[in-house]
């Protein structure tokens, strides 16, 4: 990992030090976490702050897969560089990111993807795009679902004062029904589906968006 990560992420761990004070940061199963191999990381996006607390919530590092229009901004393309995330396109083909993310995870790294291509402006999941499910059905290396909530809280300094409560809850690794580089269509969207409801599993009821399920709520219920 390029000299820029190691410097951003020592900052990263910094600011969660300071999070504990600004807000109040819970991290669930982070026993959950592989400490070594690849590892296919997939949540919901919120808010920006996302990125440099899923970082530091895991307990390893990982390399964000980030869209494309992010890198134009001059100052957060810096900020996603630094931390080595690398940008696709979104809805279309992307052969060299995902390249990019087949060579990461080959290499035993942890790759972390937002199904959803953006942040959430309502806080609630979005349809989402078959990268995440393309990726891990061409490696089939472990897939780590993580739910964020709270993070939407976190808009201004007033927003701060208030000590927002923010969750980064870790479920269970689980794998794809089979490593098949040559999945049709309908079979990436029903991956993908099951994707999104292992994080939905993991989010309340009202942040669950498009992908309610009764049997999340018979379960919790």
């Amino acid at each position: 990992m390029p000299l820029s990560y190691h410097i951003f992420y020592s900052i990263a761990i910094l600011l969660s030090w300071i999070a504990r004070v600004w807000c109040r940061w819970q991290v669930v199963g982070i026993e959950n976490v592989p400490k070594k191999g690849p590892l296919l990381i997939v949540a919901n996006h919120i808010n920006l702050a996302d990125i440099p607390l899923l970082t530091v919530s895991l307990g390893r590092k990982a390399i964000f897969m980030a869209k494309e229009e992010l890198f134009r901004s001059k100052f957060v393309g810096y900020f996603l560089r630094s931390f080595g995330s690398f940008p696709v396109r979104r809805g279309q083909p992307d052969r060299r990111a995902l390249h990019q993310a087949q060579k990461l995870l080959a290499e035993g790294g942890a790759l972390i993807v937002f199904p959803e291509g953006k942040r959430s402006k309502n806080a609630q999941l979005q349809p989402a795009f078959l990268g995440a499910a393309l990726i891990a059905s061409r490696n089939g290396a472990p897939i780590l679902p993580v739910g964020i909530c709270g993070t939407e809280k976190i808009r201004n300094l007033a927003s701060v004062l208030r000590r927002p409560q923010v969750v980064v809850n870790i479920g269970q690794p689980f794998y794809p029904p089979s490593a098949n580089p040559e999945l049709s269509k309908t079979e990436l969207i029903e991956f993908t589906d099951l994707i999104m409801r292992r994080i939905a599993e993991l989010l309340p009821p009202e942040y669950r968006g498009d992908y309610p399920s009764k049997e999340i709520e018979q379960r919790e219920n």
